[in-house]
C-alpha cells in the first residue's frame, strides 16, 4: 500500500514530537521540576497552572498529599496483585513519598510545559490513528499504531504514578523505557510507512559490520539505563551537598562501566566508521559516529567540569539520538531479509 507524502512527513512530525517529550522530561529532571504540579493531569487542579501561591487554598499541600497517598495505595496494590509485594512495601514505607513541596511557579510552569509537548504528541499520534483508520483501513499499520497509542497512553498514566510516588528512582527508569520503546516502534512505523524496502540502500559492506552494530545498539540502549541510575546516586550526592570531586568515588562501580562502555562503543564504532568512509558510505552510520562522540565530549563534561544543568540534557539528548539512529539503520537493513 502506498502511503501519501503527507502522511508520511507528519510521522516524521510525530517522532520529533515524542523527542521533544524526551528532551522536556529531562530538562524537568534537572530542574527538579517533577513535583512542580501535585496533580495529574491537571496542575493545582487547573487546567492552566497558578503564577502566585496567593492563587492556592491555604491548606494545598495537605490537600494534594491526601490525594497522593491515596493513588500510592491503588498502585501498590496494582503491585502486590502481580507478585512484587516486597516493591509494594518499600514504596509505602518510603518517607519521601509522603513530602509535599511548596508551590514554586517557575517548577510549576517547566513541568506544565512538559506535559503539553506530552498532550501534543499524543493527540498527534491519535491523528495518525484516524488517519489510518479512515484513509487506509486495510494497512496493517493499523495495528502498529493502536499498540504506540496505548503505550503512550500507558506513559502518560505512568507519568502520574511517577509524581504520586514522588520520583521514586525505579519509576523514573521504567518511565525512560517506555519513552525508548514508543520511539523505536515510532521509527518502525515511520519505515514501513515509507513503503521504500531500502531506505538507505541495500546493505552491502561486510556482515560483520552489521554484527558491530548491533553490539553497539545493545551497549547503548543498557547505557542509558545505566546513566539514568548514576544520575539517580548524583542527584543523591548533590542533595547530601557532597563535592564534584568525590562524585566519582561515591557513585562507585556503575559510573565506571559507565565511563568503560561508552569509551567501548566509541571504539567500536570508529572501526565502523572507518569501513564505511571507504566502502559503501551510509549516513546513519555517519551519523552515529558524530552524535555518539558530542555524547562522550558532554559526558566527560558532566564528570570533570562543573557545567550547567543544560549539559545534562544535551546528554540525554545525544543517546536518544544515537539510538534512534540504530534504530533506524537497524530495521531497515533488516528488510533487506524480507
Amino acid at each position: 500500500m502506498t502511503f501519501s507524502k503527507r502522511f508520511i512527513r507528519f510521522n516524521w512530525v510525530v517522532l520529533i514530537l515524542i523527542y521533544l517529550v524526551v528532551i522536556a522530561g529531562s530538562f524537568v529532571r534537572i530542574t527538579g521540576s517533577g513535583m512542580g504540579c501535585p496533580d495529574w493531569p491537571k496542575c493545582f487542579g487547573e487546567w492552566i497552572p497558578p503564577t502566585n501561591a496567593d492563587e492556592l487554598p491555604i491548606n494545598y499541600r495537605e490537600a494534594y498529599l491526601e490525594k497522593r497517598t491515596k493513588k500510592v495505595e491503588k498502585f501498590t496494590k496494582v503491585l502486590d496483585a502481580i507478585g512484587m509485594e516486597e516493591t509494594s512495601a518499600v514504596l509505602l514505607s518510603d518517607p519521601s513519598v509522603y513530602s509535599e513541596e511548596p508551590f514554586n511557579a517557575q517548577k510549576t510552569w517547566i513541568e506544565y510545559v512538559n506535559r503539553l509537548f506530552g498532550f501534543l504528541a499524543g493527540n498527534a499520534m491519535l491523528l495518525v490513528f484516524f488517519w489510518l483508520l479512515f484513509a487506509y483501513r486495510k494497512s496493517k499499520l493499523l495495528w502498529v499504531s493502536a499498540i504506540n497509542l496505548v503505550l503512550m497512553a500507558f506513559q502518560a498514566w505512568f507519568g502520574s504514578i511517577v509524581v504520586a510516588t514522588n520520583l521514586v528512582p525505579w519509576t523514573i527508569t521504567i518511565h525512560m523505557f517506555m519513552a525508548l520503546l514508543i520511539i523505536g516502534i515510532q521509527i518502525y512505523f515511520t519505515i514501513l510507512a515509507s513503503n521504500q524496502k531500502y531506505v538507505f540502500g541495500r546493505f552491502t559492506n561486510p556482515k560483520w559490520m552489521l554484527w558491530m552494530l548491533w553490539i553497539v545498539f545493545v551497549i547503548t540502549f543498557y547505557q542509558m539505563f545505566l546513566g539514568t541510575q548514576v544520575r539517580e546516586s548524583i542527584d543523591l550526592l548533590i542533595k547530601n551537598e557532597v563535592p564534584q570531586s568525590a562524585w566519582t568515588e561515591s557513585v562507585g562501580i556503575p559510573f565506571y562501566i559507565h565511563r568503560s562502555f561508552s569509551w567501548l562503543v566509541l571504539v567500536l564504532l570508529c572501526v565502523i566508521f572507518w569501513f564505511n568512509e571507504k566502502g559503501k558510505q551510509y549516513g546513519a552510520i555517519r551519523l552515529s559516529f558524530f552524535v555518539l562522540a558530542m555524547e562522550l565530549f558532554s559526558g566527560v563534561l558532566l564528570a570533570h567540569v562543573d557545567m550547567p544543568g543544560l549539559v545534562r540534557t544535551a546528554h540525554l539528548l545525544f543517546a536518544s539520538v544515537l539510538f534512534g539512529a540504530l534504530c533506524w539503520f537497524l530495521l531497515q537493513a533488516r528488510a533487506q531479509k524480507s
